[in-house]
């Protein structure tokens, strides 16, 4: 079962280093959100808030109860996070990366779920006993949101999925995204590739110097002038 996320008044930063200045947003149970906006914008910062992985202040529900400030809790209430960067374990074979990511479920559950995993990325099959840091760029990306998928999330963040990925490759990820959403699996989706993100999600964010700086529904932001000139690189004015 999926859940929502609300967010109010979110602080985050590193040391005296504030981030995060009150964002506010609201992810809807399964459905898909993105959140875009320039390089220091404070998006990873957002999901590591959000994860647990750096202190955090302000008001985050998650299904209704406050969200638990340790990232062990957060995880276990089900809430799965892909991070920039991947952060796999490459001297561990494929399998063994995957079965982490579902290390508190029982065999036949940990079975079951790792058969969907391949199903969705069935070079993670073929590769099962290939260490995790001989694979390809894609293929790494493809293990690290198959490892997040293991532990069975009813919320899923991913942080730029396409970061240094060939166009085809960020099509066949960004279609599982997509897939998954239409499952019923609440999807958070930060991403620099503005004009993808706007055209997968049903909300979205413009964060902006740890501000929210525009929100809405997706297809009206790709549509806006304002974002087309600034995130796109795309003149204001009749477009085909």
């Amino acid at each position: 079962m999926s859940a929502d996320l609300s967010v109010r008044g979110l602080t985050a930063g590193y040391g005296a280093i504030r981030v995060l200045h009150g964002v506010d947003l609201d992810v809807p149970a399964g459905r898909l959100t993105a959140v875009v906006g320039p390089n220091g914008a404070g998006k990873t910062t957002l999901l590591r808030a959000l994860s647990g992985l750096v202190t955090r202040g302000g008001e985050v529900r998650f299904d209704g109860a406050p969200l638990p400030a340790t990232a062990a809790a957060i995880v276990a209430r089900g809430l799965g996070h892909v991070p920039e960067g991947r952060e796999l374990f490459p001297r561990m074979t494929v399998r063994e990366n995957l079965e982490l990511g579902a290390w508190r479920a029982p065999g036949g559950e940990r079975a079951a779920r790792l058969e969907r995993v391949i199903a969705l990325f069935p070079p993670l099959g073929e590769r099962h006993r290939q260490l995790a840091g001989s694979l390809s760029g894609g293929e790494q990306q493809m293990l690290a949101i198959g490892r997040a998928l293991m532990g069975n999330p009813r919320l899923l963040m991913l942080d730029e999925p396409s970061l240094g990925l060939a166009p085809r490759l960020i099509d066949l990820l960004l279609g599982v995204v997509h897939r998954l959403a239409g499952e019923g699996v609440t999807v958070l989706l930060v991403e620099q590739n503005v004009a993808k993100a706007l055209a997968l999600a049903e909300h979205a964010y413009v964060l902006e110097r740890g501000r929210v700086a525009l929100h809405g529904p997706a297809r009206s932001l790709l549509d806006s002038d304002d974002v087309r000139a600034t995130y796109l690189g795309v003149a204001a004015g009749p477009r085909p």
